[in-house]
């Protein structure tokens, strides 16, 4: 049906920046909001940025002037900038979409494997 699949995640040093980006392929009729979510380990999963099919984003206060979400509306990809890393954004990121798979068809949430960040000196 639909797959996504994230790249971009690895180590870095505090401070410094990464990108992760993730496609989506499959059935697609049409993608509404895709976001970016993170779990550390011993912690709920949370949302750290999302953006809507027209481009309206929201983000978790803690990520706010440092990352940056965008989307390719074209090609089914969403990225998200990472600057000014610091070590409690170490975590596993998850991208979500949200995703119709036709006309009548209810739209559904579709998950990315995860991929490790991991801010350390």
């Amino acid at each position: 049906q639909v797959q996504l699949v994230e790249s971009g995640g690895g180590l870095v040093q505090p401070g410094g920046s990464l990108r992760l980006s993730c496609a989506a392929s499959g059935s697609i009729f049409s993608i509404y909001t895709m976001g970016w979510y993170r779990q550390a380990p011993g912690k709920q999963r949370e949302l750290v940025a999302a953006i809507t099919s027209s481009g309206s984003t929201n983000y978790v206060d803690s990520v706010k002037g440092r990352f940056t979400i965008s989307r390719d509306n074209a090609k089914n990809t969403v990225s998200l900038q990472m600057d000014s890393l610091k070590p409690e954004d170490t975590a596993v990121y998850y991208c979500k979409s949200v995703v119709r798979l036709g006309i009548g068809v209810p739209p559904r949430d579709y998950w990315g494997q995860g991929t490790q960040v991991t801010v350390s000196s």
